[in-house]
C-alpha cells in the first residue's frame, strides 16, 4: 500500500489495454477503471462505450457514468439499457445511509420511462429495466425500504433467469449487501452476498465491481478480514477513481491498520482534488484525519483539518449525483473533521467552543453540538452543555419528522452520552452510568455507516472513562476492552485499557496494552501527547 499514490500517478501517463479493460473513448485521456464485459443488445459500435460506463458505475463515478451513458445514446438512440444505467446511476451510492433526495427520484423515474419507450429489444433487458423501476416507482406513495427491497428481489429473478449473466449476479449481490439491516448482528446478507462475490473474483480478478462490493460487504467489524485481498487489490484494478483509492480503507479501518488507511487517503483525496470532486475529497479526508490521530500524528490531522474548510468551500450541495459521496457525506465529513480533532485529543475547551455550520442534514449538525456538549460537560459548563444537549434533541426530532429513524437513533446515543456525561459534572454519578450504560446498549445494537470511519466517541470507551473517573478499573478495563473488540488499534481505548489495568493491578495486561500503544504510535509528533510520553515510562520501567 505504500506504493499506491505512486501507483496511481504512474497510471494516469500510461494507457490501458485496449482489448480488456473498459476504457475511455478519448484516449487522449488513459484511464485504468478495471475489466468490464456487459453484452448488450446496442449497436456493436457502442459496446465499448457501455462497458466502460459500467465500469464507472462499479466504483461509483455516477455523473460520469451518466455522461457517458448520455454519449451511447447519441449514437445509438435506441440502446433502452444506457437509460438503464442512467437510472441506476440516479439511485446513487446505495450504502449511503438515509432518504433518497426527491431530485435523485425524479430523474431516475424519467430515466426508467425512457428506458421503457426505448422498447428494450430482449426480455433479459427488459427484466434489468424493470428491475431498477422499482426503486423509482410510485415513489412519493411507497417507503424506500419497501422498494429497495423489491429491487433485490427481481434482481433475484434475473440471476435465476439468466445464470450466466455475471453482471446479473454482481449486481443482485450489491442489492443484497446495500439492503442489510444495521441491526442484524447475524450478518446474514452481508454474508449472502459476500458469498456470491466471493466466488465471483476468484474468475475474475480485475472486475472493479468485485473487489469494490467485497469491502463493502464485509464493512463490519467481525468481517472484515474477509476483505483484505480485495482491499489491497481494488486501487490497483480502477486508479483512475478516487474511490476505488478509498475503499480499501474501510477495511485498513476495521483492522485497525491506520497506515494503509493513510497511504489510501492520501491518494485518493489527491484524485478527487484533481477530478474537481470535493465531496469525494472530504470524505477521504474524514477517514484520513482519523487515522492520523488513532496514530498521534496531530501536526498532519491538523493540516486537514485546515484544508477541510478550504474544499469544503468549494462544495456545491446541488450537485446531487457525483461520485460515492453524497452531499450529506460533505456535510459530515465538513462537521465531523473538527469535532474529531478535539474529541480524540480530549481538548475539551476546543469542543466546547465549536460553531455549527448550517446543513439540510440534522445529523451533520448534531456532530457539532456533541463535541460542544461533552467538551463543556467535562469543563463543567453547565450551561453550554444544557445548550447542547437540548441542540441535540431538536435534530433528533427533525430526523424522525423525516422518517430518517437510523440517524434520529445516532443522534439519540449522543445525547444520552452529553446527559450522562453532564450528570457526572453535577455529582450524579450514579445517573451517569446508568445514561452511558443505556447509550452503549443502543450502539451495539446497530452498526456505524459508511459515511465515517467510525463514532466520534466510542460508547463504551466513553463508559470506560466514567468508570476510571469513578475509580472502578476493573470494571473500565472491561469497556475499553468491548470497544477494541470493534475498534482495533484505537489510541484512546489502548490507553484506556492499558490505565485500567495498571490501576487494577493487572501489571502484566497494563504493559501488553502500553506495547500495542507504542506501536501504533510509533510515527507520532515528536513531543506529542503526554499519553505517549507515559507509555514509554511505563515500558522503561518493566
Amino acid at each position: 500500500m505504500r506504493l499506491l499514490f505512486i501507483i496511481f500517478l504512474a497510471v494516469l501517463s500510461i494507457p490501458s489495454s485496449s482489448s480488456c479493460l473498459a476504457q475511455a473513448a478519448d484516449h487522449a485521456s488513459p484511464e485504468k477503471l478495471g475489466s468490464v464485459t456487459f453484452t448488450t443488445s446496442c449497436s456493436p459500435a457502442v459496446q465499448p462505450q457501455f462497458n466502460r460506463a459500467v465500469a464507472l458505475m462499479h466504483s461509483f463515478q455516477f455523473a460520469r457514468a451518466i455522461e457517458a451513458f448520455h454519449t451511447i445514446l447519441s449514437t445509438d438512440p435506441s440502446c433502452s439499457m444506457a437509460w438503464w444505467g442512467i437510472a441506476l446511476s440516479n439511485w446513487g451510492n446505495p450504502f449511503a445511509t438515509g432518504l433518497k433526495q426527491p431530485a435523485q427520484l425524479e430523474q431516475g423515474f424519467k430515466a426508467v420511462t425512457s428506458a421503457r419507450a426505448a422498447n428494450p429489444k430482449t426480455p433479459r433487458e427488459r427484466a434489468y429495466v424493470d428491475a431498477v423501476a422499482h426503486l423509482f416507482a410510485v415513489s412519493a406513495s411507497v417507503d424506500q425500504r419497501p422498494r429497495v427491497l423489491a429491487y433485490e428481489s427481481a434482481m433475484s429473478a434475473v440471476t435465476a433467469a439468466y445464470p450466466d449473466d455475471t453482471e446479473a449476479a454482481i449486481f443482485y449481490a450489491l442489492a443484497v449487501a446495500s439492503a442489510a439491516d444495521p441491526t442484524d448482528k447475524t450478518y446474514a446478507r452481508q454474508l449472502k452476498a459476500g458469498k456470491i462475490l466471493d466466488d465471483l473474483y476468484v474468475r475474475y480478478p480485475d472486475h472493479p465491481g468485485l473487489a469494490h462490493y467485497i469491502i463493502h460487504a464485509y464493512d463490519v467489524p467481525p468481517l472484515a478480514s474477509r476483505a483484505i485481498a480485495a482491499a489491497k487489490h481494488y486501487g490497483e484494478i480502477a486508479p483512475s477513481t478516487s474511490h476505488a483509492l478509498h475503499m480499501p480503507s474501510h477495511t485498513f479501518t476495521r483492522l485497525g491498520d491506520w497506515r494503509d488507511s493513510i497511504v489510501a487517503n492520501i491518494a485518493s483525496a489527491a484524485a478527487a482534488r484533481s477530478a474537481g470532486q470535493p465531496a469525494e475529497e472530504l470524505h477521504a479526508s474524514d477517514y484520513l484525519e482519523y487515522a492520523y490521530l488513532q496514530t498521534g500524528q496531530d501536526g498532519a490531522a491538523r493540516r486537514v483539518l485546515e484544508s477541510n474548510v478550504q474544499i469544503f468551500a468549494h462544495f456545491d450541495p446541488a450537485e446531487l449525483i457525483g461520485g460515492a459521496a453524497s452531499p450529506a457525506a460533505a456535510y459530515f465529513a465538513h462537521a465531523a473533521i473538527p469535532a474529531r480533532y478535539a474529541l480524540e485529543r480530549q481538548a475539551w475547551a476546543e469542543a466546547a467552543m465549536l460553531v455549527t455550520t448550517p446543513s439540510p442534514y440534522p445529523h451533520t449538525v448534531s456532530i457539532t453540538y456533541f463535541a460542544r456538549g461533552l467538551g463543556a460537560a467535562h469543563l463543567k459548563d453547565i450551561a453550554t452543555a444544557r445548550a447542547a444537549i437540548e441542540a441535540i434533541k431538536q435534530c433528533r426530532q427533525k430526523l424522525l419528522t423525516a422518517k430518517e429513524l437510523y440517524w434520529a437513533n445516532q443522534v439519540e446515543i449522543q445525547r444520552l452520552e452529553v446527559v450522562a456525561w453532564l450528570a457526572f459534572a453535577q455529582g450524579k454519578p450514579e445517573d451517569a452510568l446508568a445514561g452511558m450504560r443505556t447509550a452503549a446498549e443502543m450502539e451495539d445494537k446497530t452498526e456505524k455507516s459508511a459515511i465515517t470511519p467510525g463514532p466520534l466517541a466510542p460508547a463504551r470507551e466513553l463508559l470506560g472513562d466514567l468508570l476510571l473517573e469513578l475509580k472502578r478499573p476493573s470494571e473500565a478495563l472491561k469497556e475499553f476492552e468491548a470497544t477494541l473488540m470493534k475498534e482495533p488499534n484505537r489510541f484512546r481505548s489502548l490507553y484506556g485499557a492499558a490505565q485500567a489495568a495498571k490501576q487494577s493491578g493487572d501489571r502484566e495486561k497494563a504493559q501488553t496494552y502500553f506495547k500495542t500503544l507504542a506501536k501504533v504510535g510509533e510515527n507520532a509528533d515528536q513531543p506529542g501527547r503526554p499519553e505517549l510520553a507515559e507509555t514509554q515510562s511505563e515500558l522503561r520501567q518493566k
